[in-house]
C-alpha cells in the first residue's frame, strides 16, 4: 500500500517544477519522503513571524491563502510550492498560510531537497528565479500575473530552459568599495554616499573582510538608535561574512544568497574569509545575470519610469520571444507571457502620466478611471509592437468637472500612448487610441456608443465590433471595464437580431485559397504576390469565436482560443471543430510571429513561394476549420435571410 501512494505521489510532482527537472531516482527518493497532509477549511498551516518548519509545501488539491494582518497576498493553487523562502532563508514566515476551501498539502522535508539543490542546477536556478523576481510562491510560469499560472495548469513542457538565457555570464562588480575597521559609521555613509554604493565592507589588514555594512544597516543600526556618527563601523557591521569563490557556479552563488539572506555575497581569492576580496555580488547583479526570463524582465520592468530602460526591456523581450518560438513552447504560454510585459509597460506608462499630471490637475486625484486595451491586446495575442489599439474609459463627473476631466484625460491618454510609441510599438493607422477624444469618453458616452452600435448595425459599426468588443482593462478602477461589459451583453440580450448582422460581417474575410487550391495573394503595389495572413486566416477565425462566445452572454473571455476552449465545453457535440480551430489560430499566431521578427516588420504578409512544403501544408491546414465554422454560423443565425 506505502508503494502505490509514493507512486502517485511521485506521478503527481513530475508535472510540476521544480519536481519535472529531477532524475526518476531522486524523484522517487522525494516522492517516498513526503508527507501527506489533509487541511479543513479555516485551518492555519503556519502563522506569520512563526519559525520555519523543516519542511516546505507543494499544494495536492484545494486552495490556500496567505494573509498578512488579515490581507490576502496571494492564492496557492494545484502544484504551487510555498514555505521554501522562509525554509531556505533558515527565517520566520513572512504571511500566515490559512485555508480555503478543504485541501490536500504535501509535506517535503528540506533534508532531502537539499542534496538536490546542491547537485541539480535547474533546480537551484528554478528557485533562483523566483526568489529573484520576488515571489513568496514558486510557480510555473514566473511571471508576476494570474493568466500564465493558468494556462501553464495545463502545460507539462520542461520551461527549465527558459528561465535563463546564460546562467554562466554571471555579472558582478569586481571594484569593491571597502573600509577601514577604524572608520566611523559617518565616514562609511560618506563613501557610499559618493561611490552611489548601498553596501560597503569593513576590511583589516590585506582586504581580509571583516564586515559589511548596507543602507539598511544604516538605517536600522545607526539612524533608528540614534546612535552617534563617530561610532565605530565594527559596532554596526554584519559580521562574520559569508564568502564565496569567484568562478563558483551560479546556483551555488546566489543559493548562498537565499539561505543566508543576502542582499550582497562577498567574492574572495580561495573563497574563504581569509582571503582578500576581490568582487562582491549583489541580487541586482543576479537579475542582470539571468538574462531574458519573463520573471526578470517584469522585474525591471517595476522597477524603471526611464522610457528608454522600458524600450529596452521590451526588446529583450523580443529576444526571448524569438527563443519560445523557435524551440516549440505552446502558444498559450507564450502569448501568456508577452500579455503580462505589454500589461506592466501600460501600467507603467500610466503611473509616469499621472505623475507628470498631478500637479496640474490635483482635483482629477479621485475621479475613478480604467485604461482598456483593444483588438490583439484586448485578447492577449499581440506578441510583436504591432497597432495599438487602446481607449480611457472614466465615471462620470459633475457638470462642473466635464471640460476639465476631458483635458486632463485626453493629455493622461496622450502621454500615455506617447510612452507606448517610444517603447516600440506601432500607432494605430485609423487613430483608435487613448490619444483620440472620441475614444476617450465617459462611461454614459461609452454605453451610447455601444447601444448605438448594437441598435443599429451599420457597417462602420460591425467594424467597431471587431476592435471595441475585445477590450480589456490593464490599469485603474475595473469596475467601470465590468459595467460597460454588463451594459454591452443587456443591449445584445435584448436585440438578438445584431448577432445575425455581426455573423455576416464574418464572412466578409477574403476567402485564404483560389479556385485551384492556391493561396490568394494580393493585387496592390506594396504587397503584391503576399498572402495577408492576419485578413485571410486570422481575422475570420477571431470573428467567428468572438460572434459564438457572444452568443452565449459568457463574459470576462476575451483570448481567441481560449473562446474556442469555453466552446468545446457549451457545445460537446462541435468539440473537435472548435478544438481544431484553436490549434490553427495558435499555429497561424506563431506564423505570424516568427515572420515579423525575421523580417522586423508586423509579419502580416508573407510571400508563399518562399515557404517550404511542409509550411505551405501547415499552412493550408489552418483554413480547414474556418468554412466548417462559417457553415455553422450561417445556419446558426439565419444569414441567408439577411442576404435575400
Amino acid at each position: 500500500m506505502a508503494n502505490v501512494i509514493v507512486k502517485r505521489v511521485q506521478e503527481f510532482l513530475k508535472r510540476f517544477p521544480p519536481f519535472s527537472f529531477l532524475k526518476p531516482s531522486d524523484l522517487e527518493l522525494v516522492a517516498s519522503q513526503v508527507e501527506v497532509q489533509f487541511l479543513a477549511k479555516e485551518e492555519i498551516l503556519f502563522k506569520k513571524n512563526e519559525a520555519a518548519r523543516p519542511h516546505f509545501y507543494i499544494l495536492k488539491e484545494g486552495q490556500i491563502g496567505l494573509y498578512d494582518q488579515n490581507e490576502i497576498k496571494d492564492y496557492c493553487d494545484e502544484g504551487d510550492v510555498f514555505g521554501v523562502l522562509a525554509l531556505l532563508g533558515k527565517r520566520p514566515y513572512i504571511y500566515e498560510a490559512k485555508v480555503e476551501v478543504d485541501s490536500l498539502v504535501y509535506s517535503i522535508p528540506v533534508s532531502v531537497f537539499e542534496e538536490i539543490l546542491e547537485k541539480n542546477s535547474k533546480v537551484a536556478l528554478y528557485f533562483a528565479a523566483g526568489f529573484a523576481s520576488g515571489q513568496v510562491v514558486v510557480r510555473q510560469d514566473l511571471s508576476t500575473g494570474q493568466k500564465a499560472r493558468g494556462v501553464l495548469k495545463k502545460d507539462n513542457q520542461d520551461h527549465s530552459l527558459l528561465i535563463f538565457s546564460d546562467p554562466s555570464q554571471i555579472q558582478f562588480s569586481e571594484r569593491v568599495i571597502h573600509i577601514d575597521l577604524n572608520a566611523t559609521v559617518q565616514e562609511a555613509a560618506q563613501k557610499m554616499a559618493s561611490e552611489s554604493v548601498s553596501s560597503i565592507v569593513v576590511c583589516g589588514e590585506n582586504q581580509i573582510p571583516l564586515g559589511i555594512i548596507t543602507d539598511k544597516d544604516l538605517r536600522s543600526k545607526v539612524v533608528a538608535q540614534a546612535l552617534p556618527l563617530n561610532t565605530k563601523v565594527d559596532h554596526v557591521m554584519s559580521s562574520p561574512v559569508i564568502t564565496k569563490k569567484k568562478d563558483a557556479g551560479f546556483s551555488d552563488l546566489y543559493l548562498s544568497m537565499i539561505k543566508n539572506r543576502l542582499h550582497h555575497l562577498i567574492l574572495t581569492e580561495d573563497g574563504s574569509p581569509n582571503s582578500p576580496i576581490c568582487g562582491i555580488l549583489s541580487d541586482h547583479d543576479v537579475l542582470l545575470s539571468m538574462g531574458n526570463s519573463p520573471a526578470v524582465l517584469i522585474h525591471a520592468l517595476l522597477n524603471t519610469e526611464m522610457v528608454s530602460e522600458m524600450k529596452s526591456i521590451r526588446d529583450r523581450a523580443e529576444t526571448m520571444l524569438k527563443y519560445y518560438l523557435e524551440n516549440e513552447v505552446s502558444m498559450d504560454f507564450v502569448a501568456s507571457v508577452l500579455t503580462e510585459i505589454n500589461d506592466v509597460i501600460i501600467q507603467q506608462a500610466v503611473k509616469i502620466a499621472q505623475n507628470k499630471l498631478s500637479e496640474e490637475f490635483p482635483q482629477m486625484k479621485s475621479i475613478r478611471f480604467v485604461f482598456l486595451c483593444l483588438g490583439s491586446e484586448g485578447r492577449e495575442e499581440q506578441l510583436l509592437r504591432t497597432d495599438l489599439d487602446n481607449a480611457i474609459l472614466y465615471e462620470d463627473v459633475p457638470k462642473e468637472l466635464e471640460k476639465i476631466a476631458a483635458d486632463y484625460f485626453l493629455q493622461l491618454g496622450t502621454e500615455v500612448v506617447e510612452i507606448l510609441l517610444a517603447c516600440g510599438f506601432s500607432p494605430c493607422p485609423g487613430e483608435i487610441m487613448a490619444s483620440n477624444p472620441k475614444w476617450n469618453q465617459p462611461l454614459s458616452r461609452w454605453k451610447k456608443y455601444f447601444s448605438d452600435w448594437i441598435l443599429t448595425p451599420t457597417p462602420e459599426a460591425l467594424l467597431r465590433a471587431s476592435i471595441f468588443y475585445d477590450f480589456r482593462p490593464i490599469a485603474g478602477f475595473n469596475g467601470l471595464s465590468e459595467e460597460l461589459s454588463l451594459h454591452v451583453y443587456e443591449n445584445i440580450q435584448k436585440k438578438k437580431g445584431f448577432l445575425s448582422y455581426l455573423g455576416q460581417n464574418a464572412f466578409l474575410s477574403p476567402p485564404p485559397l483560389g479556385f485551384f487550391k492556391d493561396f490568394i495573394v494580393e493585387k496592390s503595389q506594396e504587397h503584391r504576390d503576399q498572402f495577408d495572413i492576419k485578413a485571410r486566416a486570422m481575422m475570420p477565425l477571431t470573428d467567428l469565436a468572438r460572434l459564438l462566445i457572444l452568443s452565449y452572454g459568457v463574459v470576462g473571455i476575451n483570448n481567441t482560443f481560449k473562446r474556442f476552449e469555453k466552446l468545446c465545453e457549451l457545445e460537446p457535440q462541435n468539440a473537435q471543430l472548435f478544438t481544431q480551430a484553436g490549434k490553427a489560430y495558435e499555429i497561424l499566431m506563431r506564423m505570424r510571429a516568427l515572420e515579423g521578427l525575421e523580417n522586423q516588420n508586423n509579419g502580416r504578409y508573407i510571400r508563399p513561394e518562399n515557404m517550404g512544403k511542409l509550411q505551405r501544408q501547415l499552412l493550408k491546414s489552418t483554413f480547414a476549420p474556418i468554412s466548417e465554422l462559417q457553415e455553422i454560423v450561417r445556419i446558426r443565425f439565419q444569414l441567408d435571410l439577411l442576404r435575400s
